[in-house]
């Protein structure tokens, strides 16, 4: 089993696929690499050789991913909320941050639709 920067590439995905569940790494960052390597995407995990996992490896290293990344992401988050960008303020009160609509939509980032009710008392409170 592949273990590159501290995540267990699954061994039955092609390594194309393999490599995108490292996080900071995409399709087309992966295919980058491979090609940097001269690796055929489409060779399964288990049959790249160790020598290629370490070409691998040494090719990850001059990207920023994991940790490193979501470390950055934070600080850059935190950032834009010290100093009162719009952004930032979307960021505090967890509303959409790219311009999506919010009178209908944003139920993921918004949360379950609250409603007060009808103010009708039921049957059984009336007596």
């Amino acid at each position: 089993m592949a273990r590159i920067v501290g995540i267990n590439l699954d061994p039955n995905k092609p390594i194309s696929s393999s490599l995108t569940a490292i996080y900071g790494i995409g399709r087309s960052t992966a295919s980058d690499i491979l090609k940097e390597i001269g690796l055929k995407p489409h060779t399964k995990t288990k049959d790249v050789s160790p020598a290629d996992i370490e070409k691998i490896r040494a090719a990850i290293e001059t990207h920023r991913v994991e940790g490193d990344l979501r470390v950055e992401i934070i600080q850059n988050i935190k950032r834009l909320k010290e100093i009162g960008a719009y952004r930032g303020i979307r960021h505090t009160r967890n509303l959409p941050v790219h311009g999506q609509r919010t009178k209908t939509n944003a139920r993921t980032k918004r949360g379950k639709k609250v409603t007060v009710g009808s103010g009708r008392k039921k049957a059984a409170e009336k007596t």
